[in-house]
């Protein structure tokens, strides 16, 4: 480690890591700073009895070649250093409903999506044909999304003003289509009175496209991504928790790190949640009006997570995701949960190795929980790189979810507690303190129809030499946070300038 670089990184989620490689590769030295045993941010993968689990990357969308994440990876070099299992094309996502005994496949590809529910709704098919145009539509606005050159068309009717809920309302008085079409709307934490249409289609729109898992964990994307950095000249230290901000002439000059390291730069690029971004650096540094409306921006809901490890050879894999709901009339209203009722919904993917058999290794359920209901343990901490126990009444309270929220998945899979080795659980605790998420949120922060520009927060900060990267920007997920990462970038060489780079390399990989 040397004692100044041209870019400073904190924190190493993946927006993070991609500004790293992107900015090395321009001839400028790098330097990534993370707190935790592991880089990756919310591509961290943890192990229990032998068996790998993923903390977010549950499947990723847009890899297939010419599409904007495969574009992305390939500008990056880490395609072919990850195994990608490619879910199935007439059904990545299983839509299903508690009152209702069938269930709803969402088919990779336009026409084979239109095709497959047009089978279960076959007086809808110009519904879902207007549905298919929209999501194209709203998505073709925003440059990077498309890895194209020019200034982002906003100009779309009503784009920022359109409710998801309303907009796919009036395309079809039929209820269940209704409910089937946002029916993966916990990959967003959709609520039905607040998400713009365009969150809807920029999170649905690339895993239409094409759906893939990765084997073996999502850490595959981390470790390639390191490999990158390190080879254009970056370097990433872990174990190095940056604990302030060290201000000269109106600009940040410095870092300091818990060990006592203080790490100079030129530009700091902060990859870790604004709110306690700000509070580091010191809220008299910023406007007031500028502080205040990153405070008062709204975070999105939490998570409760449930990981089980399946006994070898009892439940089959499944090659798709299933999104459950109790009531088929709620589904834009379950993150409104009372305690008798929680769980409302809950979305289930599969695990599974390379070269397994056809029985899956992992199962992961994921369900909404307000940090309210783990609020009485804020106080305390706990990662592996600093472990502190929470208490009795903590696991005890994980015990009881943990059993309700099977009980739930066992309705859907009536063998499956039969099939349980052991199981493990995370609360939005668990995600404040391994990802530093304010208060445990899933996707950073909330967009709301009834002033989206609110959350909407630019790279630049009002310091000139800090920018902002990461989840919390514009766009959540895996692409989100591929292109919120080039979206930092472009505010510091130029938005036509990393389009050109992105796409003559994509070229290149295409030629060879």
């Amino acid at each position: 480690m040397t004692e100044k670089y041209d870019v400073v990184i904190v924190g190493s989620g993946m927006g993070g890591l991609v500004a790293g490689i992107t900015l090395a590769k321009e001839g400028k030295s790098v330097c990534v700073l993370e707190k935790n045993n592991q880089f990756g941010g919310n591509l961290q993968t943890f192990s229990r009895d032998k068996t790998i689990f993923d903390t977010g990357v549950h499947y990723l969308g847009g890899l297939d070649e010419g599409q904007n994440l495969h574009k992305y990876f390939s500008y990056l070099d880490i395609m072919d250093d990850v195994e990608w299992l490619r879910l199935d094309d007439d059904g990545f996502d299983i839509i299903s409903f508690g009152d209702d005994e069938k269930s709803y496949p969402h088919a990779q590809g336009y026409e084979n999506f239109i095709r497959v529910l047009v089978k279960d709704f076959p007086e809808e098919e110009g519904a879902i044909r207007s549905y298919c145009e929209k999501l194209k539509q709203m998505c073709d606005s925003f440059p990077l999304y498309n890895v194209k050159a020019g200034s982002p068309n906003y100009n779309v009717t009503g784009m920022f003003n359109l409710n998801a809920k309303d907009f796919i309302a009036s395309l079809t008085s039929n209820q269940k289509l209704q409910a089937v079409l946002a029916g993966s709307n916990l990959l967003y934490a959709g609520a039905g009175d607040k998400t713009p249409f365009f969150v809807h289609a920029l999170s649905v729109n690339s895993y239409i496209e094409s759906s893939y898992r990765c084997l073996n964990g999502g850490s595959q994307i981390t470790k390639a991504l390191l490999r990158r950095l390190k080879e254009n000249g970056g370097a990433a230290y872990k174990r190095h928790e940056v604990v302030d901000f060290l201000m000269e002439n109106k600009e940040v000059a410095a870092v300091k790190i818990a060990n006592g390291k203080t790490i100079h730069g030129d530009i700091f690029i902060s990859n870790i949640e604004p709110k306690l971004t700000i509070k580091m650096i010191g809220e008299e540094h910023l406007r007031k009006s500028y502080v205040k409306r990153i405070e008062e921006i709204k975070s999105t809901v939490a998570a409760f997570s449930l990981y089980i490890v399946l006994k070898p050879n009892t439940f089959k894999y499944r090659n798709h995701n299933y999104y459950h709901y109790k009531d088929s009339n709620a589904v834009w209203d379950v993150h409104n949960y009372s305690e008798e009722s929680w769980p409302e919904s809950y979305m289930v993917s599969m695990g599974i190795r390379k070269n397994a058999n056809e029985y899956g290794d992992t199962i992961t359920v994921m369900t909404y929980m307000h940090y309210d209901d783990v609020r009485q343990w804020e106080d305390t901490f706990n990662t592996a790189a600093d472990k502190n126990e929470r208490g009795q009444t903590y696991e005890a309270f994980k015990k009881e979810k943990e059993e309700k929220l099977i009980a739930e998945v066992e309705k859907k899979f009536p063998n499956i507690r039969d099939c349980i080795q052991s199981v493990y659980s995370s609360t939005p605790l668990s995600y404040r303190d391994y990802i530093g998420c304010n208060e445990g949120a899933m996707y950073g922060y909330e967009k709301d129809v009834n002033n989206t520009m609110q959350s909407m927060i630019s790279p630049r900060t009002k310091i000139k030499n800090l920018y902002f990267t990461g989840a919390s920007l514009n766009m959540h997920g895996i692409l989100g946070v591929t292109i919120s990462g080039m979206l930092t970038c472009s505010a510091i060489l130029g938005l036509d300038y990393i389009v050109d780079k992105v796409n003559k390399e994509y070229q290149k990989e295409l030629a060879n």
